[in-house]
């Protein structure tokens, strides 16, 4: 329906230019609009990464990381939007004073709904073997939360085939079922999450965790569905440097196998480096899909220097995903009906 309000606007904007004979300057004054509708990337000011984008109602919402040094990493942040172009801050949503295990080190957002709840599913304090840390889930009446600390500890503190407990993502299956990814240290989990999200439950085999890394997976993992198609996605190379990049693949089963496809984001010598971490937003019935993502701005070397970025994501007629052009333009206005 966008498409078609869209396609009869420019067929209008078409027809009074001819009727008016506009100058030169109309036409530089029309295009300055027009640029104007567009979000510009990054889509906020500040140092922000890992964003997770999801569509609650009529309205966009991006989770990000706060990027900064560990130690200054204990609050969240989180944005949203009726249009992707005009964007409003929601400040420390979440913090250390409520995650009382949360020392550092609060990463990489993974939100849901459920049951007129809204979850935020965060990594807390870098854990290693033997430390207090990994994958913690908090809960609010709304999606700008306050959020509370629903467990009091770790959902995850375990090193399990040896993904490190962060960047996981909550992904609701056709049946319904909940399903959780995550993994760090180039290994990725699925576990089944319960009725409240208060614990995992075993898979039909009893097992609790799967493993389901695929080739040159580093951490990040993404999952949607298209066609009846499961895409996996995830991230590569180090997240400090200019080779992170975003690859994918296409399965049967949320399970996998995951056969790698390739990169399909990734740095740009005129644009920025170090594209990655990344989410998806897509509307139920619509064509457009969006790419959520951190990047590096050219003039940055530091590690924690990353911003929020999103642009068009495209697939081709073979339900291939087209490798993502970033750009500083971003996208432009698509409200939700």
């Amino acid at each position: 329906m966008r498409t078609t309000l869209v396609l009869a606007a420019l067929a209008m904007v078409g027809t009074v230019a001819c009727q008016s004979k506009t100058t030169n300057d109309e036409t530089d004054a029309s295009a300055s609009a027009n640029e104007a509708k567009r979000a510009g990337n990054p889509i906020v000011e500040g140092w922000y990464a890992d964003p997770e984008g999801i569509i609650y109602g009529d309205t966009y919402w991006v989770y990000p990381t706060y990027s900064d040094e560990y130690e200054k990493q204990v609050f969240m942040d989180a944005f949203s939007s009726k249009d992707l172009v005009n964007w409003t801050k929601h400040e420390r949503i979440i913090d250390t004073t409520e995650v009382k295990w949360a020392e550092k080190a609060m990463w990489a957002p993974g939100v849901i709904s459920k049951d007129d709840k809204y979850y935020l599913f965060f990594a807390a304090n870098d854990v290693h073997e033997g430390e207090v840390g990994g994958i913690g889930v908090a809960v609010a009446d709304q999606p700008q939360g306050p959020f509370k600390d629903l467990l009091g500890e770790p959902l995850i503190n375990e090193i399990v085939n040896g993904a490190q407990p962060i960047d996981q993502y909550i992904f609701k299956d056709k049946d319904g079922t909940f399903y959780m990814y995550y993994g760090g240290w180039g290994h990725c989990n699925v576990v089944k999450l319960n009725e409240d999200f208060t614990g995992i439950v075993p898979f039909e085999d009893g097992e609790l965790y799967k493993e389901v890394t695929p080739e040159s997976y580093v951490e990040g993992p993404f999952m949607f569905i298209r066609d009846g198609k499961y895409y996996f996605m995830w991230s590569e190379g180090g997240w400090g440097g200019p080779d992170y990049s975003v690859a994918y693949a296409i399965a049967d089963s949320p399970f996998g196998p995951f056969e790698r496809e390739g990169k399909i984001l990734q740095q740009d010598p005129e644009v920025a480096t170090g594209a990655g971490h990344h989410s998806v937003l897509h509307a139920d019935g619509d064509e457009d899909y969006y790419i959520v993502y951190h990047r590096r701005p050219l003039t940055e070397t530091h590690h924690n220097h990353r911003v929020t970025c999103i642009d068009k994501m495209e697939f081709d007629e073979n339900g291939k995903i087209k490798p993502v052009k970033i750009t500083f333009e971003g996208v432009t206005a698509d409200p939700l009906d």
